[in-house]
């Protein structure tokens, strides 16, 4: 499935219809180049799931928990850009989170493929020519 975002006024519209179209309860990989508005992207989600913390993102910290009204519960958002060995992830108990059955938001995970769970939804997003974002999943 394809969502296209053409400007910021229309990323919680966006944001919405992603929700509509997965399972929540899943571990969510992101997928794209710096400044291609991932950490933007998971932000308008944690909006629409009704997260009551300021979302940033977790680059230094690794991840952070956000309570989510919509969900009743945590959603797990991860940065894993500065991790420098596999071991790092594992360290922090990726798997406690991965298999909690809570929605865990994954940027760069391609530096942690190798533990990534089987039924991962992977998520593309990319800028086009236009400035506007296109985002594959």
């Amino acid at each position: 499935m394809e969502i296209k975002i053409t400007s910021l006024d229309n990323i919680q519209t966006a944001a919405k219809e992603f929700l509509e179209a997965v399972d929540i309860h899943r571990v969510f990989a992101f997928y794209g180049k710096m400044g291609a508005g991932k950490t933007t992207f998971v932000k308008a989600l944690c909006e629409e799931l009704q997260v009551d913390d300021v979302v940033n993102s977790p680059t230094f910290a690794i991840v952070n928990e956000y309570h989510s009204i919509t969900l009743n519960g945590p959603v797990y958002h991860f940065d894993f850009y500065r991790i420098k060995r596999l071991e790092e992830a594992y360290d922090i108990g990726t798997d406690d989170y991965f298999y909690s059955g809570h929605p865990c938001f994954i940027e760069w995970p391609e530096l942690i493929e190798a533990i990534l769970p089987e039924d991962v939804v992977c998520v593309t997003i990319e800028e086009q020519e236009d400035g506007s974002r296109l985002v594959k999943f």
